[in-house]
């Protein structure tokens, strides 16, 4: 129902006057009148309930003419925001079993005793009761075993590699031995999309921003872009003179990480193998991945160093040394700007966190796991961080994040989890481990925005 239009009263100040002139006995005797008819004439209310010329939308009573108050081309948001905001009639805010009947559809005032703290919004606005909706600061309850088990023979059991990559179309790419396969989670279909030959392997794999391009970092030094919808190779990238072990896109940019220590930039659209290199580690790069914005790029490495590039710069705006083993995981967070999560191998086991922000080049804060931190993932849908570990533990930790409280441990994989990606639902986590399995848990919530438009 449409809000009445209110409109501004002339104050006593306005030249407009409205009330006609009255002598002083004929005031003296309306005065009169009124105490006698009102007793609380003249005194202050103690609280204001209501504006008298805007009905209450919860006290009227719209049932009397089958009227209702929500219109049919309401969205599923705005019910569940009106029904939080503007709970039905209890015994407890003034319900009709408390008051005599009213007969009147407006009604001007409405006492709610439900405080303001109490009013949660589901994170997910899916109108159907059999959905379970999770509070923002409630704990919920993740499935503490995988949905999904695929065998990988031949996934290398290799801490600086990244093997495992999941597209925005909703294919997983896997690195086995000297081919890759894509495994689409929608008809649920393997393609083997590429056989490197004998005397190479895939030491990495990297979707584009997109979804229709996976790159191949190989042993031999070499970067191949495959178009996945009709299985053809588009080129080949020289350059490095060792293994490709890390890739990351951003929108017009492939960035490859290598043994020889550099990483190179390059542009696919441009005619020359790569635009421009990066140096500044003293060991393999083992760790890249670009911000959500495309502006700065971190790289890890064996060497225990963490840098963060910006986009046009090849010298490193923040350099870190305070990881004591290698930087493998890497994670940009999506709901905070410039705020990156790392991770440190054996020697370390800790996770730490900065701000690009700042000029500051030391971590915000910092959590020592107890073991070796493999991989990295921020959830697309709400403020946690999942790491998988080895070193014994071989286990998968949900995070919430600032606290970085746990809110589950997963556990299932026999060997070091070495291997991470999440679907682009943001719901589900495939988890590689170098007893060549692969698992697949469902552990974070739906979208707020799910069933409205895609992530």
């Amino acid at each position: 129902m449409d809000h009445p239009t209110v409109q501004r009263l002339p104050s006593e100040s306005s030249e407009l006057n409205l009330t006609p002139t009255r002598s002083d006995e004929e005031l003296a005797r309306l005065r009169n009148t009124e105490r006698l008819v009102n007793p609380n004439h003249g005194r202050a209310p103690s609280r204001i309930l209501s504006d008298r010329f805007i009905p209450s939308r919860t006290g009227s009573n719209f049932a009397l003419f089958h009227l209702s108050p929500e219109r049919p081309e309401d969205s599923v948001y705005s019910r569940r925001l009106r029904r939080a905001l503007f709970p039905p009639a209890t015994p407890e805010n003034g319900s009709d079993s408390m008051n005599p009947p009213n007969r009147n559809i407006f009604r001007y005032q409405t006492v709610t005793r439900r405080p303001l703290h109490s009013v949660s919004l589901p994170e997910s606005y899916d109108d159907d009761a059999e959905v379970n909706h999770f509070p923002l600061n409630a704990s919920r309850k993740i499935p503490k075993s995988p949905y999904k088990i695929l065998d990988a023979p031949g996934l290398q059991d290799d801490f600086h590699l990244n093997l495992v990559d999941w597209s925005k179309h909703n294919v997983l790419a896997v690195g086995l031995g000297n081919c890759v396969y894509l495994w689409n989670a929608n008809s649920d279909g393997v393609t083997k999309l590429c056989d490197l030959g004998i005397h190479d392997t895939v030491c990495s794999v990297g979707w584009s921003r997109h979804g229709t391009r996976l790159a191949v970092g190989t042993n031999n030094g070499k970067v191949q872009i495959w178009d996945a919808s009709c299985c053809k190779k588009v080129r080949t990238m020289k350059g490095h003179r060792l293994r490709v072990g890390a890739l990351a896109w951003s929108s017009t940019l492939l960035s490859s990480g290598s043994r020889d220590k550099s990483i190179f930039q390059r542009d696919i659209r441009a005619q020359h193998d790569y635009v421009s290199e990066l140096c500044g580690h003293n060991s393999e790069v083992c760790g890249l991945k670009w911000s959500y914005d495309n502006r700065q790029l971190a790289s890890g490495g064996n060497d225990n160093r963490l840098f963060v590039w910006n986009q046009n710069s090849t010298h490193p705006m923040l350099r870190s040394s305070e990881h004591t083993a290698a930087v493998k995981a890497i994670a940009w967070s999506p709901h905070v700007h410039g705020l990156l999560a790392s991770g440190g191998g054996t020697a370390d086991e800790c996770i730490r966190f900065w701000s690009t922000t700042t000029n500051s080049h030391s971590s915000l804060s910092c959590i020592d796991t107890g073991s070796s931190v493999c991989n990295l993932v921020w959830s697309k849908n709400v403020n946690e961080l999942v790491s998988t570990h080895g070193y014994l533990q071989n286990e998968i930790i949900v995070w919430r994040y600032p606290a970085m409280s746990k809110l589950a441990t997963l556990k299932g994989h026999t060997d070091e989890v070495l291997y991470l990606a999440i679907s682009p639902d943001g719901q589900t986590i495939v988890t590689g481990a170098a007893n060549e399995i692969l698992r697949f848990w469902n552990v974070f919530p739906p979208s707020i925005s799910q069933g409205h438009r895609d992530c």
